[in-house]
């Protein structure tokens, strides 16, 4: 599952990725697309709270944070 949380800042990339999550609650995979560095670790912490493994890349000015289980 992707989420694309560009152009939006705190909570709102942390409450899009919790939705995606609840729609999806057995999704064991997600990525969540951010351009924001706040953003970038707050959702880092949430899938990290929520039992996810997090990874961070970054392309161009994206941040990519992935989520697994």
């Amino acid at each position: 599952m992707r989420i694309d949380t560009c152009g939006t800042s705190c909570p709102q990339p942390v409450l899009m990725t919790k939705k995606a999550l609840e729609s999806s609650p057995k999704s064991d995979k997600i990525e969540v697309l951010t351009d924001n560095n706040t953003s970038k670790t707050n959702v880092k912490k949430f899938l990290a709270s929520s039992g996810y493994n997090v990874e961070i890349e970054s392309e161009d000015d994206i941040f990519i944070v992935r989520g697994t289980k």
